[in-house]
């Protein structure tokens, strides 16, 4: 079962047992992010820099948790797969593609979401911008691979990303800085996009995926 599906029969779980909007809203305003990372965001957000999600999460997951740390505003756009409360209350859970119907034909990324094609489409209407990606899911190789050499990818040391370019790093073109914390991540992010305002303060924008993969 892919993750998105598993998710929305788990809320449906949820719900049949009592569990409200509310008490699931109170749970993901609990989940911990690190002050650098809030600080690197802010930081990218008021350099110029344009901030996109690309998520295998849902909305109300990824809203909810921005909305509570004030960093909502900070993102352009936000590509994940949809969640709606129903009439009885339940949070619905959907696919970004819809995979009953036809599929996207990538045999990297699962089924409901290919983060590739996401990114192609952002490229395409930047062509002459910087990107910087941050991952840490298998999923996040699709994208990666299509960055090019201008471009910067910044996966989470031990997790799959990471793993996935270890194998063969000559097959990714953008420059490769890894990071193990929120601290690390944080830090780097801020020297990196400093580093590229130096360069020049138009040409970056940044696909900030870790923070809901």
């Amino acid at each position: 079962m892919p993750y998105n599906s598993l998710m929305d029969k788990m809320m449906e779980e949820l719900h049949l047992q009592g569990t409200t909007i509310q008490d699931i809203t109170e749970c993901l305003i609990k989940v911990p992010l690190s002050p650098n990372i809030i600080s690197a965001i802010k930081s990218a957000y008021d350099s110029g820099c344009d901030l996109r999600i690309v998520s295998d999460a849902n909305t109300f997951f990824i809203e909810t948790i921005l909305k509570h740390h004030g960093v909502l505003h900070c993102f352009s756009e936000i590509n994940t797969n949809s969640a709606i409360v129903d009439e009885d209350g339940r949070l619905r859970i959907s696919p970004f593609h819809d995979f009953n119907s036809s599929s996207h034909g990538c045999n990297l990324c699962p089924p409901n979401l290919c983060k590739g094609t996401i990114f192609t489409r952002i490229q395409a209407s930047s062509l002459e911008k910087r990107f910087i990606y941050v991952g840490d899911g298998k999923n996040d190789y699709c994208p990666s691979l299509k960055l090019t050499a201008k471009d910067y990818v910044m996966p989470r040391k031990h997790f799959p990303l990471w793993n996935a370019i270890c194998i063969d790093p000559a097959l990714i073109k953008a420059s490769i800085h890894e990071w193990e914390d929120g601290e690390e991540l944080g830090r780097n992010l801020i020297n990196l996009i400093s580093s590229l305002m130096i360069m020049k303060a138009d040409e970056v924008l940044i696909a900030e995926e870790y923070l809901f993969c």
